[in-house]
């Protein structure tokens, strides 16, 4: 086995990782109710705070960068106000922006949520869907492209939220540039274009889109996992197969090991959103240390886990990640 002692923590800083994907703003206005509007049957929230925070492909890199490894981002966003405020966060984070592109033929994905206390009340979504078109789609894979030849990439990972960054002709063309230069790749699919991703190191759907994918019964039993896991094998080829199960934890199997299902430590729930992008990040930078399967998967359910335990979404710091393993991992350490 490799890599299993708490030093593989310090070679996280050493690890330069791709994002590519649809980025987004999530927004939160915040305030108290007290009281049913007298127009309709609903509350009125008296506004105390606004946020702005990075989501999508974004909370991503935020999440890598918090692990202390050096995320570089890539995507399309529009050219309008809320394209200011997105690449306004990314320098207050000091995230890498020389991957984001402009298109004024498309709006800066926005997710507004109104929330009182812990309860979310309502969420607006602003948002275009549709493909990149084929002129920004190009100077797309050339930027990419120009980027890959001068910098060194220890792993990728694509965040896909059908928001058209990730289009099947864009797809195609990223794995291309990726695969031609040997760098692992974990990705994040949805539903659209769920099959297009060929060959690649990791590949994490959630329950529900893996049930969407296929149209046999797919349960929480380690059995039925494992063979949805080897039909879409039979479609895309990856080499390993990570699906996250909500408060059941973690299926995961790799081409020449049986799969197994790694339990989500009890924890008291309060946001569930980002939890995905945590995992992935956490995924990826295991996969760029060449850690064992069992070991990346207990780190990856972990950091998920911690960070449902938070408002909002919220990265998780290489600190927490380290208490995380020495309370839950490193005791069981021998028996990986």
């Amino acid at each position: 086995m490799k890599n299993t002692s708490p030093d593989f923590f310090d070679n996280f800083s050493q690890l330069n990782i791709l994002i590519i994907g649809d980025v987004m703003l999530d927004r939160y206005w915040r305030g108290k109710v007290h009281r049913i509007s007298p127009e309709a049957p609903v509350p009125i929230v008296e506004l105390e705070h606004t946020e702005n925070r990075l989501g999508g492909a974004a909370n991503v890199a935020l999440n890598i960068k918090y692990l202390s490894a050096t995320p570089y981002l890539f995507s399309v966003i529009g050219n309008d106000f809320e394209a200011e405020a997105f690449t306004k966060l990314l320098a207050e984070n000091n995230l890498y922006g020389d991957g984001i592109l402009q298109s004024s033929e498309r709006k800066t994905t926005v997710k507004t949520r109104i929330v009182s206390g812990a309860q979310q009340l309502l969420r607006l979504d602003s948002e275009d869907t549709h493909d990149i078109n084929p002129d920004i789609q190009e100077k797309f894979i050339q930027h990419l492209r120009t980027f890959l030849d001068k910098t060194t990439i220890h792993a990728a990972i694509l965040q896909d939220y059908n928001k058209g960054v990730l289009s099947s002709k864009n797809i195609f063309d990223i794995l291309n540039e990726v695969h031609s230069r040997n760098i692992p790749i974990a990705v994040d699919p949805k539903k659209k274009n769920f099959f297009e991703y060929k060959n690649v190191a990791l590949f994490k759907p959630n329950l529900k889109e893996i049930r969407e994918a296929f149209s046999f019964p797919i349960t929480t039993d380690k059995t039925s996992l494992q063979n949805a896991a080897d039909r879409l094998r039979e479609k895309i080829g990856q080499r390993s197969t990570m699906i996250t199960l909500s408060e059941k934890g973690i299926f995961c199997e790799e081409n020449l090991y049986n799969g197994f299902i790694e339990p989500a430590i009890p924890r008291s729930i309060t946001d569930v959103s980002g939890a995905g992008d945590t995992v992935i990040s956490v995924a990826a930078l295991c996969l760029a240390s060449k850690l064992n399967l069992k070991l990346l998967t207990l780190l990856a359910n972990l950091a998920g886990g911690r960070v449902c335990e938070s408002s909002g979404v919220v990265p998780i710091s290489l600190e927490e990640l380290k208490k995380e393993f020495h309370l839950f991992v490193a005791p069981l350490i021998t028996k990986l």
